[in-house]
């Protein structure tokens, strides 16, 4: 394990605040307290942190309707997601996106994305601007089981391979597409073995493991920004709570939840760098009251701004030409 004592900390800071900001919007949906639907991050947390850890601040990424803890990992700020939440002007897309369009591309966060397997052109048009401007930025792209069947994943796939772009495929293989089983919906057992379709590397990565997903994004990355191509990481995941916030459920059993919430991606990296003497207990729970302040200041902070001004309704909707 060669990280240092403060990329332990960011990668324990970051999935303990996609955790605690995921538990508390929760709470204020049940509440009534916040609009839509929201499909909640909880138990996938060490993907986009491992991924995002092997990243530049300049890197991009794209995202899926799931896409809360990819914002908090590439570093989106959570006051601006949570008044985003809440539509109010202050939100990270001026409270016109909500949850399922959260983006900052200051930030390489190109978008969370309401439409399955979306992300992938976008992902591919990022990596082509890596390659062209000859900075060495490299794209992510992250989707489900689900988007692997779209059309317009094997599309990308196929032109990042051609043109060799610094792109990495990263499948969140949590096991369902919705309630759909991914054992009856794809055609291969590893999702990673397409990959040989197009003539990149393929891999099957613990997604409960963060150091393993940081270890397999890391070495795609440098792949990618050597000019050696696309890779397809598949991070096999599960996600604790339903599809969407109230979700009523029926196609899980109680056993399998429990069986994954007991392989708990948080909880085996503290096993692990407590086991080895890495961090100690005080040093996460400092964390962990971190996490829960930012939250607070969050949501008051989205509850203090204002909503967006009916003047605005159509700024950033339509262009105006000449």
């Amino acid at each position: 394990m060669d990280l240092s004592r403060e990329q332990l900390l960011w990668i324990y800071e970051r999935m303990a605040l996609t955790r605690e900001f995921e538990g508390r919007i929760a709470q204020l949906f049940a509440a009534g307290e916040l609009p839509g639907f929201l499909h909640f991050y909880v138990g996938e947390e060490a993907v986009a942190v491992g991924v995002c850890a092997a990243l530049r601040d300049d890197d991009f990424i794209t995202s899926t309707h799931r896409g809360h803890g990819h914002c908090i990992a590439k570093g989106v700020d959570v006051r601006e997601m949570m008044a985003e939440l809440y539509g109010k002007a202050t939100g990270a897309c001026k409270g016109k996106g909500g949850s399922m369009h959260i983006a900052d591309v200051d930030k390489g966060m190109l978008g969370a994305n309401g439409i399955v397997g979306g992300g992938a052109p976008l992902a591919v048009g990022a990596g082509l601007t890596g390659k062209m401007n000859g900075r060495g930025q490299v794209a992510i792209c992250f989707f489900g089981d689900g988007a692997s069947n779209q059309g317009a994943f094997h599309e990308a796939s196929n032109l990042a391979s051609i043109w060799r772009l610094p792109v990495v495929f990263v499948c969140e293989n949590n096991g369902y597409a919705e309630a759909t089983p991914a054992t009856y919906s794809v055609s291969v057992q590893d999702i990673a073995a397409r990959a040989g379709s197009y003539n990149m590397p393929g891999l099957v990565v613990d997604g409960q493991d963060v150091f393993a997903v940081y270890e397999a994004a890391s070495e795609a990355v440098r792949r990618a920004r050597a000019g050696e191509g696309p890779s397809l990481l598949e991070c096999k995941t599960y996600r604790y709570l339903g599809h969407y916030s109230g979700d009523p459920g029926g196609y899980r059993t109680e056993e399998e939840i429990a069986a994954a919430r007991a392989r708990d991606c948080i909880a085996r990296f503290k096993q692990q760098v407590l086991g080895r003497g890495l961090l100690a207990e005080a040093d996460l729970d400092a964390v962990d009251q971190k996490a829960k302040a930012a939250v607070d200041e969050a949501i008051a902070f989205a509850k203090e701004s204002p909503l967006p001004s009916v003047d605005e309704v159509t700024t950033d909707v339509y262009v105006s030409y000449p």
